[in-house]
């Protein structure tokens, strides 16, 4: 078997990904072989004798490069799903090519030109507005990448990229590294006080699995969160919080501040060689928000109506520690475990307590079931294609007519190769090639609680939604039904991509959807009613100081990439200090740095964009409020919902289609409402 497998059409079924059949030694010279490809296509696109037209430049260069797309997409996915160290050197070696042959297409002349030819006569080709978006996007990914640059800034910014490309990944691998290096070993069982039987039992498997005496506990968020939460133990909490929120600001090896300055100004001086103000400008111009003044009075509109809840909230906090346990200042470690204290007392709901109704396969087949109910759609476990890791589950999905809609992969627990977190991707996007519709294969990657010898997995209900989000995402990408690659799934605006995922999460908190799922896995019983009730009215427990949190993120990334001049910070901490000043609650802490780990502004795509998640938010209140009137389950505003929404990726203005669905634009005050911080 040779790398020659990358390249062909997979003989396998549904043209699924032969994982175990793929080397690592494979990648590189089928990366290789792959960009001569794509290359060949180019040229043949720019040779083309004819004159340009839509179809011999535009469409054709979409679906351009598919069998590179393909490799990466999957060498990309286990970079982050199951990772070694071979695969991250290969990663530091093909980013800076992919780059470069990413600048070689954007910086072509010859074939702008031809797109710009088709461009300036798009009013007299009578193009479908799917066709429409595609000339717009394909023209705007030229020059906004540099094809009006003189030969001297094409340099310039091939040189950028290439640095970039490189910054983020050796940004990753150093958080990835920082959270595996890090184990806290408790001998003394004394110091298990408060945690749950689970935890404990998970805790003393991970320490039998590394030949170590005692119960271990790691950065994972399945090992991090129910510490925090409940360890009685104060100092233990601080260690293990402090190594948390120190990763990537040691000072050694692994250290992210140095890369973090780079970033940011890199980005800076990419915009400026476009014509832009700041990388956020940059950004912005493609994402429904437009400006970053626009973003900027978005989040302090939100910040003016949840501070006030959350100073109360961070102050009832303080007074109800220092009556229980006598803590003169609350410190971030306090955080989790009052908080859950204070919620207990007040609902009377402890997330222990609720976890037996949340068993994950209950939990994967309740969202199976909403689907089925709102989409019509059918899933089917199979074990005929293949997996990268035993973990993974595969599912054929249907209609109800029996038509292949898509393959679904769900990868649910932590492994040393995988990235703390959950996200969805890609493996095989969804296209309609020569009058047939290809469907796609999409993935959904968690971090869950493994079962243990005498639990299943039992899931927190923070994990419920968690999953159900993912779900949405996954929806997103599965039903999509667009002509061209470019523009399927969640091909949309930054700032939409949420609405699916997020609008997702709300089955979780009706008693319609939760009978459907949050069974006892032992004894069957449905969850009970006053359970679902403490749910809901949980749900808008601390939405202040949540909100604030999620805000200061969003202020954060702002601070970083709408700054006109980044060349002048010199120290991140005190930046991000700055920046963090009017949503502080806690003390400050010297060791930690959020900056140094804020992966998803400075690996993944969210530069400019983390206030998208309240963005989508507000859609989302917006959207389920015309799913609560008509009912939950209502199959015509699900319709209205795959039709106007799921299905059409970014083939329009995401406003429009939000409209389409809605019948008006979002309302902010739906999101206040449900968060408590707007009289209802």
């Amino acid at each position: 078997m040779s790398y020659k497998i990358l390249l062909e059409t997979f003989n396998t079924p549904f043209n699924t990904a032969p994982f175990s059949k793929i080397e690592d030694s494979f990648y590189l010279p089928a990366f290789k072989e792959a960009i001569k490809k794509a290359k060949a296509e180019i040229d043949a696109i720019v040779n083309n004798s004819e004159a340009p037209t839509f179809e011999n430049t535009i469409e054709a260069l979409d679906f351009s490069g598919e069998q590179l797309d393909r490799i990466s997409s999957i060498f990309f996915n286990l970079n982050s799903a199951e990772t070694n160290d071979t695969i991250q050197k290969i990663a530091q070696e093909v980013s800076p090519l992919l780059s470069e042959f990413s600048n070689d297409i954007t910086l072509n002349q010859a074939l702008f030109q031809r797109v710009k030819t088709v461009y300036n006569a798009k009013d007299t080709l009578n193009l479908t507005i799917e066709q429409q978006t595609l000339l717009d996007k394909k023209y705007k990914g030229f020059s906004r990448n540099g094809a009006n640059l003189s030969e001297e800034k094409k340099e310039s910014l091939r040189a950028i990229d290439k640095e970039l490309s490189k910054l983020k990944l050796k940004f990753g691998e150093n958080v990835l590294a920082e959270t595996n290096a890090f184990e806290m070993l408790i001998t003394n069982e004394k110091d298990l006080s408060g945690l749950p039987e689970g935890t404990i039992e998970a805790a003393k498997q991970l320490a039998e699995s590394k030949h170590k005496e005692g119960w271990l506990f790691t950065l994972d968020y399945p090992s991090y969160i129910p510490f925090v939460t409940y360890a009685n133990n104060r100092q233990l909490r601080k260690k293990l919080s402090l190594a948390a929120g120190s990763k990537g600001f040691k000072n050694n090896s692994l250290d992210n501040q140095e890369i973090v300055l780079n970033i940011v100004k890199l980005r800076h001086q990419r915009a400026n060689l476009l014509g832009y103000k700041t990388h956020a400008h940059f950004v912005l111009e493609e994402r429904m928000a437009q400006t970053p003044e626009n973003v900027s009075n978005f989040l302090n509109e939100l910040l003016e109506k949840a501070k006030p809840a959350a100073t109360q909230e961070f102050k009832n906090l303080q007074e109800f520690a220092k009556n229980l346990d006598g803590i003169e200042q609350l410190q971030k470690w306090d955080g989790a475990y009052y908080a859950e204290k204070l919620k207990q007392k007040l609902f009377s709901l402890d997330d222990e307590k609720l976890k037996p109704y949340f068993k994950l396969e209950n939990v994967i087949e309740g969202a199976f079931t909403v689907a089925k109910k709102l989409f019509n759609l059918h899933f089917e476990e199979i074990d005929t294609i293949d997996k990268y890791h035993t973990d993974v589950l595969t599912y054929k999905v249907t209609n109800t007519n029996g038509d292949y809609v898509a393959i679904l992969y769900a990868d649910f627990f932590p492994r040393p190769g995988k990235r703390n977190g959950a996200w969805m991707t890609v493996y095989k996007p969804q296209y309609i090639k020569n009058g047939e519709n290809s469907r796609p294969h999409i993935s959904i990657v968690c971090n869950f609680t493994k079962p243990t010898k005498s639990k299943p997995s039992l899931l927190t209900f923070n994990e419920v939604t968690t999953l159900f989000h993912e779900f949405g995402h996954a929806l997103h990408g599965m039903l999509a039904n667009t002509t061209y690659p470019s523009l399927s799934g969640t091909s949309v605006f930054w700032d939409f991509v949420e609405l699916p995922s997020q609008v997702m999460e709300n089955w979780c908190f009706e008693k319609e959807a939760l009978e459907l799922f949050a069974t006892h896995y032992q004894t069957g019983e449905v969850i009970p009613m006053d359970l679902v009730l403490k749910i809901k009215d949980s749900a808008t427990f601390h939405e202040g100081m949540q909100t604030l949190r999620q805000l200061s993120f969003g202020l954060l990334d702002m601070s970083w990439h709408a700054n006109e001049n980044p060349s002048k910070i010199t120290t991140v901490k005190a930046h991000e200090n700055k920046a963090f000043s009017n949503t502080k609650l806690y003390p400050e802490v010297e060791e930690n740095c959020m900056s140094t780990a804020f992966s998803h502004i400075f690996q993944g795509g969210y530069s400019s964009g983390y206030y998208s998640y309240k963005w989508a938010e507000v859609l989302d209140a917006d959207a389920f409020e015309y799913f609560k009137q008509e009912g939950i389950f209502n199959k015509q505003v699900a319709n209205k919902f795959k039709d106007n929404v799921l299905s059409k990726g970014g083939t329009e203005n995401p406003m429009t289609l939000y409209k389409r669905f809605r019948g008006q634009e979002p309302k902010p005050e739906a999101l206040l409402k449900r968060a408590g911080l707007l009289k209802k």
